[in-house]
């Protein structure tokens, strides 16, 4: 029996997975503190500290404006490639297909008979 207090042997990649999860968890409330809209300063171990500040509103207008330019010149991109006018390809001049004084078109080819034994191949 085990004794309490005691872990069981742990494989390499169990140990990793559990690294993984428990960085992953961390991370991700960091991205949720880091993109919230409140004042925030982030310690860690006194070894990273950073402080986040929302925008003032002169920022937020200078941000809108950027979007609203980069939209305007994306928009002036688009009709810039409709106006060009494409290059008409050739169409192929479909072939006619073989057929018998008739008219009627010729038969398909009948397929081979499969053999009993797929060894023999």
């Amino acid at each position: 029996m085990s004794e309490a207090g005691q872990l069981q042997d742990y494989s390499v990649d169990q140990a990793a997975g559990a690294i993984v999860l428990v960085l992953g968890a961390v991370a991700s409330l960091l991205l949720v503190v880091w993109q919230s809209k409140c004042h925030c300063k982030v310690n860690l171990c006194y070894i990273f500290q950073c402080e986040r500040r929302p925008p003032s509103e002169d920022e937020i207008k200078g941000l809108k404006d950027n979007a609203k330019d980069l939209k305007d010149k994306a928009k002036q991109k688009q009709q810039a490639k409709q106006n060009k006018k494409p290059t008409p390809t050739p169409t192929p001049t479909p072939t006619p297909s073989p057929r018998i004084p008739g008219g009627e078109p010729e038969p398909e080819p009948e397929p081979e008979p499969i053999s009993s034994s797929w060894r023999t191949l």
